[in-house]
């Protein structure tokens, strides 16, 4: 994507992203999904 602004040409890329940092994200996902369900289990037990 290019964006011609004042003769000044700004592009943007998207960054590739790794096989960690997609590891990662998908174990902070899960992780914030458990949370969530122990909180909702909590909630409603309660």
């Amino acid at each position: 994507m290019t964006f011609n602004l004042f003769f000044l040409t700004i592009s943007v890329m998207k960054k590739e992203r790794t096989i960690e940092e997609i590891q990662h994200e998908q174990k902070v996902n899960k992780m914030y999904e458990e949370m969530k369900d122990r909180h909702i289990t909590m909630f409603y037990t309660n």
